[in-house]
């Protein structure tokens, strides 16, 4: 007992100097960098404000969320919270400028984080599909996986190319060259990650694991997780090298030994630093190597975080 409460002792204290560090860096370095002041007229929109003739797949900065439909897992108030990563729809995040996401599914098609569920796949697909039906030069891309644990849902490629047929942009190196005029009508990259399922072939409509990639490290401390995001930025190839889409997610999470459990106030420890990591990126060398940034809980400032490097990028400010 005595052991387990200094252990807690020593990781508040050590929360407490990871708080401060970013804090620190922050009044010192401030948040600003090219594209820091922009922000879209229609978030809705916002590639065809950014022109989609001039827009090319490689430099945009794409906002996305991390477990995407997440909004009513579980039950509110009691299991809710400890799985609950976004509070709005697909559809609501879209529409707020969201363009990358991350569902995760099990056996029988029902979207879930770790052993809780939530609503089927299908309402994903409706939500995307409404969007769709309602603009008309806005690029996805939709992750789907496997939940770790699960069994791979039963012939679910074939049910994604079904459902998502006309619109999915098929899996093909030179698309990150072109711009999104080039690539429409077709407005979908769709990665599909089974665990034991074979992986989509090269020319398919889906696209597999190896094209969108990240360095995950689970840690509820905020600045171990930013130094080890800008660390292995730092690995990457600039933009225009890669054939492949990097994700640097701005979260922590809860972890088994540490007595608060529910997302929200763990991940609030770095949500607001979004802005700094980009600044933080340019500080380094590194802002021609972040691509796909992803957060939980995502608000109209990480959208516009995201696209005005995009639009710094596109006046060559960047």
């Amino acid at each position: 007992m005595g052991s387990q409460a200094s252990k807690q002792v020593e990781r508040r204290k050590a929360l407490h100097k990871e708080k401060k560090i970013l804090s620190d860096l922050g009044f010192s370095s401030g948040e600003d960098y090219p594209g820091s002041d922009y922000h879209p007229i229609d978030r809705k929109n916002w590639m065809f404000g950014l022109d989609p003739q001039k827009l090319h797949i490689n430099k945009i900065v794409w906002p996305g969320t991390h477990d995407s439909a997440t909004d009513k897992i579980g039950i509110p108030f009691i299991t809710r919270p400890f799985a609950q990563c976004q509070s709005l729809s697909i559809y609501n995040q879209l529409v707020m400028g969201t363009r990358v996401f991350d569902i995760r599914v099990q056996k029988d098609r029902l979207v879930c984080h770790g052993i809780l569920v939530t609503y089927s796949v299908d309402i994903v697909i409706k939500d995307v599909k409404k969007f769709l039906s309602e603009t008309e030069s806005e690029i996805i891309i939709l992750e789907v996986r496997t939940e770790f644990g699960h069994e791979d849902p039963p012939e679910f490629d074939k049910y994604l190319d079904e459902q998502l047929g006309e619109y999915l942009i098929p899996q093909d190196d030179k698309v990150f060259e072109k711009t999104i005029a080039e690539v429409l009508p077709k407005r979908v990259i769709c990665v599909w990650k089974p665990r034991k399922s074979p992986q989509p072939k090269a020319g398919s409509n889906l696209w597999s694991e190896g094209y969108l990639k990240d360095n995950w490290i689970n840690t509820d401390l905020p600045s171990t997780k930013f130094d080890s995001n800008l660390k292995h930025l730092s690995e990457q190839q600039p933009v225009t090298s890669r054939k492949y889409f990097y994700r640097v997610e701005n979260t922590v999470t809860p972890v088994p030994d540490n007595p608060i459990l529910c997302v929200r106030p763990v991940t609030e420890r770095i949500h607001g630093y979004n802005r700094l990591f980009i600044a933080e990126c340019f500080s380094k060398g590194y802002a021609d190597r972040l691509q796909v940034f992803s957060t939980d809980f995502i608000d109209q400032d990480f959208v516009d975080a995201c696209v005005g490097l995009t639009h710094a990028r596109i006046e060559g400010k960047a």
